[in-house]
């Protein structure tokens, strides 16, 4: 069924309101005179999309909302090419409106004809849709100046009413409704007022080689919100997620910071992805107390002792996976500890890792000095100098510790087996461990066979009540998508830091939050580890599971006791 009319009869943020409160599939256009159309796209209750021009997301949806004239078109289920939007439409919507004001506000102190009156603002409404069984009638055409009754609807009134009765029925046909008088319809009553959103931040990396950490640890999350937010939320209050791109560099994460805290006005940053970017974001967050939950990093600056009160961490630190991984080798496959070299990424996520090494190796007498590392710089395959130096000294090497992103970590694999280095390679869970199989099962199965990941989630095949959860959400919100180390671990992120805001109860505030977080002790969410906060422990937990690649590229359990 199609809607359409005219925006002189009703104001744009009017007909967003209802398409988003009939949580129906729709897309919504604008068109004007001059300038290009203004497309919506409606999904589950919120707008997703929007476009108009060059612009799209947030931007278009303003841009529509300043220049609130043409004619609409209204359709029932056509769903969105992808989501650009990512606010809740109640925040998104009232800020285009103060927008608007300011704009023609700003038009006014300015010299305008004398035939040209000035545009009155729209005020923002929330309307409730009409029951299924509501009559629409067709409107017909009347005298351009309509006329109507003291108790009478006005022609925005009617418009309002069948674009609130189209999203809740069924079947085809075309409504059309123009300017004039018609039957009497039912004024539509006001909704309870909506509650804010709870707005939360993000910054990760979204593009360049790492772009798929921050892809799964995004979709992680939401799988979690979207999760919460089908039973009404926490305290009837949604989540919502700001996801910025920092491109895993650290110039621009504290742009990302500033605009998400400062702008953005987020509650909470949570899920970042990265050691060299949190090492901007963290003291920012410290400086601005606002909590900063769940990064995707085990570095050692997130673990202090005693902890940033505003600093709380899901995962086991690197210190605790390369120690775990040291120790199997060492007792388990018997490697020397002079046998063992790093490959690490040469900033402070590599020195995290390096330094995880040497503290377990200092246990058996192995000074850092003398352990033999290669790296590489950050967002590159510069790995020929790495792959050099290890090959000079292959007799002496039995195994490699890899602290590394899953491309330059598949390339040096590749590159060093090519030339005949014959070694165990391991590598922590920040590697992306789908993307690192994914990308050896294209090379073949040698180069795939025997490489260690250590893991700080279960296996995503488990049948642990939680990832069975995960599973379940992630292909109910997101189907078609594949199930990931990454997701997993932004799944359980998203779940804890869910559990601190439930126990905060109403009075929401960052103090209370972490007062509630660090008051979880042994929490069990079925992922075979009890999870634990206090205030002087501000990391939840510390197992470490291990995994290893077959020959068809796919991670089997690995015993590392």
């Amino acid at each position: 069924m199609v809607l359409q009319g005219n925006l002189d009869e009703v104001a744009l943020s009017d007909l967003l309101q209802v398409y988003c409160s009939g949580r129906q599939v729709a897309r919504l256009t604008v068109a004007r005179a001059k300038g290009p159309d203004a497309v919506f796209y409606f999904e589950g209750g919120d707008l997703v999309h929007a476009e108009m021009g060059a612009l799209s997301g947030v931007d278009a949806v303003w841009a529509a909302l300043e220049d609130d004239t043409g004619t609409f078109r209204a359709e029932i289920g056509v769903h969105a090419p992808r989501r650009t939007v990512q606010q809740h439409w109640s925040v998104v919507v009232m800020e285009g409106m103060k927008r608007a004001d300011e704009s023609r506000e700003r038009s006014r102190e300015q010299p305008a004809p004398a035939a040209a009156p000035a545009a009155v603002p729209r005020p923002f409404r929330v309307v409730t849709p009409l029951p299924a069984s509501s009559p629409v009638a067709r409107v017909p055409s009347a005298p351009s100046t309509p006329s109507r009754g003291p108790s009478g609807p006005s022609p925005r009134a009617v418009l309002l009413a069948a674009a609130a009765a189209l999203v809740v029925l069924a079947g085809g046909g075309t409504l059309w409704l123009l300017r004039g008088t018609g039957a009497p319809a039912a004024r539509p009553a006001l909704a309870p007022a909506v509650k804010r959103p709870i707005l939360l931040g993000m910054s990760a990396a979204l593009s360049g080689p790492s772009k798929e950490l921050g892809r799964q640890m995004k979709l992680g999350l939401d799988t979690a919100f979207d999760l919460v937010n089908e039973s009404g939320g926490v305290a009837g209050r949604k989540l919502e997620l700001v996801a910025l791109d920092d491109g895993y560099e650290p110039a621009r994460t504290r742009d990302a910071m500033k605009e998400l805290v400062e702008n953005r006005h987020v509650f909470a940053v949570i899920g970042n992805v990265g050691t060299p970017t949190a090492e901007v974001a963290v003291p920012y967050a410290n400086q601005k107390k606002t909590i900063f939950f769940g990064a995707f990093t085990g570095a050692g600056l997130l673990r202090k002792d005693p902890p940033d009160r505003y600093v709380l961490n899901y995962r086991a630190s690197y210190a605790e996976e390369t120690a775990a991984v040291v120790k199997w080798l060492i007792e388990v496959r018997k490697v020397k500890p002079s046998e063992i070299a790093v490959f690490a990424q040469q900033d402070g996520f590599g020195d995290a890792g390096f330094s995880g090494v040497a503290k377990a190796l200092r246990r058996f007498s192995r000074a850092p000095d003398d352990i033999p590392r290669v790296g590489f710089k950050r967002n590159t395959l510069e790995i020929e100098d790495a792959v050099d130096t290890i090959l000079r000294i292959r007799k002496t090497v039995r195994a490699v510790v890899m602290v590394a992103p899953y491309r330059p970590a598949a390339k040096f694999i590749e590159e060093t087996k090519r030339q005949g280095l014959d070694a165990i390679f391991t590598n922590v869970s920040f590697v992306g461990s789908t993307e690192l199989a994914d990308e050896l099962r294209a090379l073949g199965g040698r180069f795939a066979s025997g490489v260690v990941v250590t893991q700080v989630v279960p296996p995503v095949d488990s049948n642990a009540t939680a990832v069975l959860r995960y599973r379940e959400s992630l292909q109910k919100f997101f189907p078609g998508e594949k199930p990931d180390f990454v997701s997993l671990e932004g799944y359980i992120v998203g779940t804890l830091f869910v559990e601190g805001i439930r126990r905060a109860g109403d009075a929401l505030d960052t103090e209370s939050v972490v007062n509630a977080l660090e008051s979880i002790h042994d929490l069990d969410l079925g992922i075979g580890t009890k999870l634990s906060f206090s205030l002087s422990e501000h990391q939840a937990s510390h197992k470490v599971w291990g995994t290893v690649l077959n020959d068809a590229a796919q991670y089997q359990v690995l015993d590392l006791e």
